[in-house]
């Protein structure tokens, strides 16, 4: 059976599913009609979602009433006619939905479409609740980027991949070849290290990571780093330099003639202003990049990525033991773990 005749499963009239609402600043349970697919949707049974630093930044930021979330992994309870996958299908998603017909979608940056819709971010006025992944369930409606989790692929290695390993695909992307490169991390958050396993993989003969929290400076060698270091610690010249912490100028001073830096872009507040003089940037033949978001190609490489590596680097240690649903207002308000994902299993 080809992907445009998925089967078509019925939702039960009047079934509810439980979901992590955000109200002004407070995050509560609560109990959501569960929707019937339609063309081109998808509903998915969530088997586990992770936290990004993006999740605890909406809560403190409030907003008008939305289901949060945007990490996941699950299974295909239910598909509309013409969806892109099927029944007990395992998939992951990516954070945004784009139109795919604006003039940024045509040109490869659908990341930034004009009318994009994002997962764990849309009011529940706008008639689709089940939009995040905190929740027993969740709604992929037409346009929205997924991939296939092979069964072997266990759901703390595979919930990140639609924003965090995809995002790494993104800059690694932008970054360029990295066979024999120099590469700087800043920052060995879940972004840092994954982005230290995938250029390690790729050939770059060395990986320095910058971080200020000792435990992480030590998890980035288990991911690849040659070398780890405290931010202020004198750094080599690089051939790459790659940011996913508040602050570029150091890595921007360190790059070689021909040097590529590659932001990542973050909501935080904290993120420091980077004065360039473009002068520099001529006479040493610097590129410097920004990512923010990632396409599905990236999406599809973050899944072949970790199918192929999930037995070189140790994964579940980015992410913390699952917790019931009903303990996520507290995850999203308590300073973030060591590791650098907590999760939920939305069905328990």
């Amino acid at each position: 059976m080809s992907v445009s005749e998925s089967i078509v499963a019925t939702v039960a009239p009047a079934a509810t599913t439980a979901a992590a609402v955000l109200r002004g600043a407070a995050v509560s349970i609560e109990r959501l009609a569960l929707p019937e697919p339609g063309p081109g949707e998808l509903l998915v049974a969530v088997d586990l979602a992770t936290v990004c630093a993006s999740d605890r930044l909406s809560v403190a930021a409030g907003g008008a009433p939305h289901v949060l979330g945007h990490e996941g992994v699950g299974r295909v309870v239910a598909a509309g006619s013409g969806a892109p996958a099927r029944l007990r299908d395992r998939v992951v998603w990516a954070p945004g939905v784009s139109c795919g017909r604006c003039d940024r979608c045509r040109g490869g940056r659908s990341a930034a479409c004009r009318k994009l819709r994002r997962i764990g971010a849309e009011p529940l006025e706008t008639g689709w609740d089940l939009s995040g992944s905190f929740a027993a369930h969740i709604l992929l409606p037409r346009g929205a980027a997924i991939a296939r989790v092979p069964d072997e692929m266990c759901d703390a290695i595979a919930a990140p991949a639609g924003c965090a390993t995809a995002t790494v695909m993104a800059a690694l992307d932008a970054a360029g070849p990295l066979r024999g490169a120099r590469v700087l991390v800043c920052g060995a958050g879940m972004l840092g290290l994954t982005a230290a396993a995938v250029a390690t993989d790729r050939g770059a003969s060395t990986v320095i990571a910058v971080d200020r929290d000792a435990s992480r400076r030590s998890m980035a060698r288990s991911f690849g780093a040659t070398e780890s270091v405290a931010p202020g610690a004198a750094l080599p010249d690089v051939d790459v330099a790659l940011v996913f912490s508040t602050s570029a100028a150091p890595a921007l001073d360190a790059l070689a003639i021909g040097g590529r830096l590659v932001v990542v872009g973050t909501k935080s507040a904290a993120l420091e202003a980077l004065t360039v003089d473009p002068r520099r940037l001529a006479d040493r033949w610097l590129v410097v990049a920004g990512v923010h978001g990632s396409e599905p190609r990236h999406l599809t490489e973050a899944i072949a990525y970790l199918a192929d590596a999930r037995e070189r680097w140790p994964w579940e240690q980015l992410v913390s033991p699952a917790m019931p649903l009903a303990y996520l207002p507290t995850l999203l308000t308590q300073p973030a773990p060591i590791a650098p994902r907590a999760a939920v299993q939305p069905r328990r």
